[in-house]
């Protein structure tokens, strides 16, 4: 625990729809719910608008609709978000070398390893000069909290939100954490919390007064130490500028159950791939092969294999994968599929055994290859046939134009400009234009979803 408050939280406030907000005039001030558009999409983020209806995060889409129903319902648009928490973590990096990114729109920064505060009073100066270079840069508003420890820091950004700042001074933190739920402290879940409240515990407090032995017998050496330990106030955790991934995964929620086993397989079969790829791309290599099933009554399954060493090679994973399949029940239809690798490590320990299997493997499926083509046939995994015709019809996607013209997306018209889409439908799709500088909503026209004039564009700067 420090003696000045030198942790800073930066919490950006909700964030999508706040970006959405400002990027699209006609719909500041009004309620925006941002997320998977299908029957079975989820809410990423709502506004602050929305929220006032009880619409939140992780909520199904079919349940916000039905408490916001004239919201505006748009599809995510993270290259545009990525871009603005790019800006954000430009500014953090300058107040210190230690910024811990969260996501894309929260993190922690040490202001004493910057050099920018060894106090209250240099802290409170920090903060509210970053909130204003934000605000300056983004357009947007973030809320701030600091204090000698990364869970109050949370705690505090907690407590200033929207567009504010709090600091808790050291000290003070028994007095301020004792009345509150103990779903406050880090690492208390649900379940936890459950078996806690049966215990009689409910508040920080009483979590105190059970004493370290008694949460010890109740959770466990560790959970129960460190629960005791938080409660009191003390968090030693440090801010750390990079983390190690601990695991790469991709999964598909389909709009409609699957039931098909070869076609479950197929999709298996993409995953592993889309995984491997996103795998390589981060530099790394993994040694277990997780398979993730939701099926249709909600209940998720997961299945792993550690290999011998760990690999990047798309042929192990697909094949590891596809064991792990075989080992679901699918049954009564499958609502997701996911793949993922952990374990990972920086380097690549081939697997010899199966390097060879894909080697005779490969040479099998060439010799079946000039077969077929001497006898005039298609060799099978050619275009028009194999995984890639087996695309999944993924949460917030319908026929192809609406696709392309999704809620929220930005186009650009070659006689008005730059817009974005409202809505599409029946062969039509309509735009409103306008631009994020603009003091007024802009104007609305309706095209043909084939209108040679219209296309997408990419999104224009929040701050001209």
């Amino acid at each position: 625990m420090r003696a000045a408050p030198t942790i800073l939280h930066l919490d950006m406030d909700a964030f999508f729809a706040a970006a959405e907000q400002a990027s699209k005039p006609s719909l500041r001030g009004k309620p925006v719910v941002v997320g998977g558009l299908g029957p079975r999409g989820v809410v990423a983020t709502a506004s602050y608008e929305a929220r006032r209806f009880g619409v939140h995060s992780a909520m199904p889409m079919a349940q916000a609709r039905r408490l916001a129903p004239n919201a505006a319902y748009l599809v995510p648009r993270f290259a545009f978000y990525r871009a603005i928490s790019g800006q954000v973590m430009e500014l953090l990096g300058r107040l210190s070398p230690l910024v811990e990114p969260l996501s894309l729109d929260e993190a922690f920064v040490d202001l004493e390893a910057g050099g920018v505060a060894d106090d209250s009073a240099g802290a409170r100066a920090a903060g509210e000069r970053l909130r204003r270079d934000i605000l300056a840069t983004t357009g947007l508003t973030g809320s701030v909290g600091l204090a000698g420890s990364k869970m109050l820091a949370k705690i505090a950004s907690e407590e200033a939100k929207p567009d504010g700042l709090v600091l808790i001074e050291p000290g003070t933190e028994r007095e301020l954490l004792g009345p509150r739920s103990v779903r406050i402290i880090p690492g208390v879940g649900p379940a936890t919390g459950e078996h806690l409240r049966r215990a009689g515990i409910t508040t920080v407090a009483e979590v105190v007064e059970a004493g370290e032995d008694e949460l010890v017998r109740l959770l466990g050496r560790a959970h129960g130490g460190s629960l005791y330990l938080m409660a009191l106030g003390h968090d030693d955790r440090p801010v750390v500028a990079e983390r190690d991934a601990k695991s790469v995964s991709v999964e598909d929620t389909f709009a409609v159950d699957l039931h098909d086993r070869l076609r479950i397989r197929l999709e298996v079969e993409r995953l592993a791939e889309r995984c491997v790829a996103r795998l390589r791309a981060s530099g790394h290599s993994g040694r277990t092969i997780v398979l993730k099933v939701r099926r249709y009554d909600f209940s998720t399954l997961t299945r792993s294999e550690t290999l011998r060493g760990p690999t990047d090679d798309p042929v192990v994973v697909r094949e590891a994968a596809a064991r792990l399949l075989d080992l679901v029940d699918t049954t009564g239809g499958v609502r997701l599929l996911g793949v993922g690798v952990s374990g990972l490590a920086d380097y690549t320990q081939e697997d010899l055994f199966a390097q060879a299997e894909a080697d005779a493997r490969a040479a099998a499926e060439a010799r079946a290859e000039e077969a077929g083509a001497a006898a005039g046939e298609a060799p099978e995994g050619a275009a028009g046939a194999g995984p890639a015709e087996a695309a999944p019809v993924t949460a917030g996607a319908a026929d192809g134009a609406e696709r392309e013209w999704a809620p929220g997306r930005d186009v650009r018209h070659a006689e008005y400009g730059a817009g974005w889409v409202q809505g599409s439908g029946l062969g039509r799709v309509t735009v409103r234009f306008e631009e994020p500088w603009a003091a007024v909503p802009g104007r609305v026209r309706t095209f043909s979803v084939d209108d040679p004039a219209l296309e997408p564009s990419e999104p224009l700067p929040l701050v001209r």
